[in-house]
């Protein structure tokens, strides 16, 4: 039997190699997830669960050609949000600590999106799921991760485990699987074999003749894998938490011999208990190939029989046949055990997992997706918050409802001249008299008698492009025009080429030579608090082209408000290019006009009610009949 004696030190070969740097997961581990599938996702957040993560193992996804978002996802009884990418750069530069790429791309893309990952300082382990890479791509990535020293699990793999700490998506199989193997819970024994359906046969086996796995890799059935059986083997060499080591390789290759050259060095002094597969090969008279694709039965140094004689010969305990595998496991630990080099564990029981919606919800093994994301508020604590900030602290602070907008509306604090301009806008823009059609449909609707949320309503419903909703369309062609670099008679010819009126650009009443005063009162605040106006600017060279055709053509209050908008944006460094143009699209601009607005409209509806006017019934002498002339084709008795 092979001395059950623990080394002391590695041998010179290895002596570079420390526990940290052969353990490549932790309770700590996070990975970037490739091309991402919901159940693999699931299933390693429900393994963090019976493990007792204090945080999940996925730390982002990246969803090639879609576009960046949320994934929502059970973690125990709570849902999370997380986080989804377009790229792997973004997502790596938004997670640095997450050192895992499991990749779920198929063998077409696999080898693009591995390469990309290995050349990114972050990421320390690749696993490649696919199988059926090209032969020719797994040795540039095998290359590409040894010329780095990183790690690469696959092609055609399940991926790896470390038994209470972290597994690569569909490894181990189901959570009752896991929970049947015990690996919620570290043991003693690592494990590494090609296959991953043999794997999860081992890890049964462990948790009936041993401790269980501390950690488990299956590195693919393809020809050539990124890491081989002798490096995982000599890494658990220097892993103090495993004690002995399980090997299950196959017939075809010669990766086995790795093994058996690191036992006959005496870098690996741990017992090994191996067995290679395929011994029925030698029934079949022609050449055999089994499952994997480097399964293969060739010459005799490739045959089960020389792999399972070489190893024996090297030191490592082999059985007579894989019936005798279990038995062996459980003597080897059983020596290690009574020989002092392993201390008995405390069984624990693993938390449940909570069923999806179908149970009652007062045994708490149910979870429901919720129906709503809200990320600008919570009032589930003792006091309701805008963003985290508690509602009091907005009061106490001295905050206006132009602080308030800026935490709801976009999500962070702004400047003082920022919050103060929302402020002003919502002054200016609250009403303008009651002939505009908004206020007009409000008046007919209260003097209808209708409640005051139905008289608002009615004029809310008017705003659009004819009526307030300019806004947004005014700072949209204006950011397109500047950041474009086109001159100001440019862009007004060019709109004039598409038929197209320049929002933001004209009145009915106001002219050159009598200027709308709340253009004139934003135009001064900004030029005293702004930091720059450039589309404000830009907007004004479009005017003084403009005033040419016509003296009416002048920058209105939706052209003022957009540009100067665009400018405060601009100025503050919180807002990036693409976030202003996500707000000018998603209609934030329009939407100041809406609230400022409202207060003109609440207005009209009470003062209508309080002068107790009767019902609304619009003059004859406004409308043209045309009843008494037939159009061209009509009959004489059209009703």
């Amino acid at each position: 039997p092979v001395s059950l004696k623990m080394a002391d030190t590695a041998s010179s070969s290895s002596a570079a190699m420390t526990e940290a740097s052969a353990m490549l997961f932790s309770r700590e581990t996070q990975a970037i997830f490739y091309n991402p599938k919901t159940d693999p996702v699931q299933r390693m957040l429900d393994f963090d669960h019976i493990c007792r993560r204090p945080t999940p193992s996925i730390a982002a996804l990246v969803t090639p050609g879609s576009t960046p978002g949320q994934h929502k996802a059970f973690f125990g009884t709570e849902e999370l949000l997380l986080p989804m990418y377009v790229s792997i750069e973004s997502a790596a530069k938004a997670h640095p600590n997450a050192d895992v790429f499991i990749n779920f791309a198929s063998f077409r893309s696999a080898f693009s999106s591995s390469l990309a990952a290995l050349e990114l300082p972050t990421i320390r382990t690749v696993v490649i799921i696919a199988e059926g890479v090209p032969e020719a791509d797994a040795r540039v990535l095998i290359a590409k991760a040894r010329s780095l020293n990183k790690v690469v699990i696959g092609p055609s793999t399940v991926g790896g485990i470390q038994a209470g700490a972290f597994k690569i998506a569909d490894t181990a199989g189901t959570i009752d699987n896991v929970v049947n193997c015990k690996l919620y819970r570290p043991g003693s024994v690592g494990v590494v074999s090609k296959s991953g359906g043999l794997s999860n046969e081992l890890y049964n086996i462990l948790s009936r003749t041993t401790d269980g796995l501390f950690e488990g890799v299956a590195i693919g059935g393809d020809v050539f894998a990124g890491s081989t059986f002798a490096d995982h083997i000599l890494r658990y060499q220097h892993i103090p938490q495993i004690k002995m080591i399980v090997l299950l390789g196959e017939i075809g290759g010669d990766a086995e011999y790795g093994v058996v050259e690191l036992l006959r060095t005496k870098q690996v002094t741990k017992p090994v208990v191996a067995w290679v597969s395929g011994t029925c090969a030698k029934m079949f008279k022609t050449e055999v190939q089994f499952g994997h694709a480097g399964a293969k039965s060739g010459g005799e140094r490739q045959s089960a029989e020389a792999k399972n004689a070489a190893l024996k010969e090297a030191g490592a305990r082999v059985p007579v046949s894989f019936e005798d595998f279990s038995a062996l496991i459980g003597q080897t630990f059983d020596e290690l055990k009574n020989a002092g080099l392993i201390e008995a564990r405390e069984e624990v029981e693993p938390p449940e997992i909570p069923e999806n919606y179908g149970n009652a919800y007062r045994q708490g093994r149910v979870r429901r997706a919720t129906g709503i994301v809200s990320t600008i508020c919570d009032d589930r604590g003792e006091e309701p918050t805008y963003g985290v900030t508690p509602i009091s602290d907005f009061v106490t602070s001295g905050a206006g409802v132009g602080d308030v907008i800026a935490m709801l509306w976009f999500k962070r604090k702004l400047p003082v001249y920022a919050t103060r301009f929302i402020e002003l806008v919502l002054m200016l823009a609250a009403d303008h008299g009651p002939c505009v059609s908004g206020a007009h449909n409000t008046i007919v609707c209260a003097r209808a008698g209708k409640d005051l949320v139905s008289c608002v309503a009615s004029g809310l419903l008017t705003i659009g492009p004819r009526f307030g909703g300019a806004i947004d369309d005014a700072a949209r062609y204006f950011m397109k025009a500047k950041d474009a670099n086109m001159a100001p008679d440019q862009f007004v010819e060019d709109m004039k080429r598409q038929g197209k009126r320049i929002p933001g650009i004209g009145h009915r009443i106001k002219s050159a030579d009598n200027l709308d005063k709340r253009v004139v009162l934003m135009k001064d605040y900004a030029a005293k608090n702004f930091p720059s106006t450039d589309y404000l600017d830009f907007a004004l060279a479009v005017e003084q082209f403009t005033l040419k055709k016509a003296s009416n053509l002048v920058l209105n209050v939706d052209g003022c408000i957009g540009s100067l908008f665009l400018d405060l944006m601009k100025s503050c460094p919180s807002f990036s290019d693409s976030e202003m143009k996500d707000i000018i699209d998603t209609g934030y601009l329009n939407g100041l006009f809406v609230l400022a607005r409202t207060i003109g409209l609440v207005g009209h509806a009470l003062d209508q009610k309080r002068l107790k006017q009767p019902l609304y019934r619009h003059p004859w002498d406004d409308v043209m009949y045309m009843t008494s002339e037939l159009r061209p084709g009509d009959s004489e008795d059209v009703l």
